[in-house]
């Protein structure tokens, strides 16, 4: 059953994603990397259903979400820039994404980073990053979701991929078989793949002919 609730804050991460904190309604829980749909509660918006992972750890006080806008027509996300505290957003029952299996490696496509957010924060606030690492690939640098956090999680191995800026000091490029092949020697562990329906298809393939287990890779269903 749908709930309404309270948007406490809403700030910027990048030029188009903000985060989102709402009210966290009595014995609502979820473990890192579920999500659950997410309508805006005015007229005409409440059955549009949109799919957002939870990015705050749970036994925070609140909700998070971290979510891009696309501007470039007139949907869900792009409203919810308009919105500001106070406003308030319909939120439902909590669904299963990514499931952590054990330490490897992540590897994200843009937004596609937002179901290991909660994953990575859990790790770090238990001290148990050591043996992980995150692959992100974006357009650009500016689009890099949480970069300064991520930076400075003890333990955890990052490796930012861009595919759209000429003057990039980053590793320009795209995460393909030539660059997973040069920068991860052991594919026996496991690997956590979200991004666009594309990146994860070939990479789900990509992985599999580099000897990564069927079982061992997991993907947002």
């Amino acid at each position: 059953m749908p709930q309404s609730v309270r948007i406490l804050s809403a700030e910027p991460v990048t030029h188009n994603v903000r985060r989102y904190r709402l009210e966290k309604p009595a014995g609502y829980r979820f473990e890192p990397g579920q999500a659950t749909e997410l309508s805006i509660d005015i007229d005409g918006y409440r059955e549009k259903k949109n799919p957002f992972t939870f990015t705050a750890l749970n036994d925070a006080d609140y909700l998070e979400f971290t979510i891009k806008s696309y501007f470039d027509h007139d949907g869900v996300t792009k409203k919810l820039w308009d919105l500001r505290a106070g406003d308030r957003l319909m939120l439902r029952d909590v669904w299963g994404t990514i499931t952590y299996k054990g330490p490897g490696v992540f590897i994200a496509g843009g937004a596609g980073v937002t179901p290991f957010i909660a994953i990575l924060r859990e790790l770090a606030r238990d001290k148990k990053l050591a043996g992980h690492r995150l692959i992100l690939s974006n357009r650009t640098e500016g689009d890099i979701i949480l970069r300064e956090e991520f930076e400075a999680m003890h333990g955890l191995d990052h490796d930012w991929v861009i595919t759209d800026d000429p003057k990039t000091r980053l590793y320009r490029g795209r995460i393909d078989e030539d660059y997973l092949k040069r920068h991860i020697s052991d594919f026996s562990q496991n690997f956590y793949v979200c991004g666009p329906d594309p990146m994860v298809k070939e990479l789900r393939e990509t992985l599999g002919r580099l000897g990564a287990k069927t079982e061992a890779v997991t993907f947002e269903k």
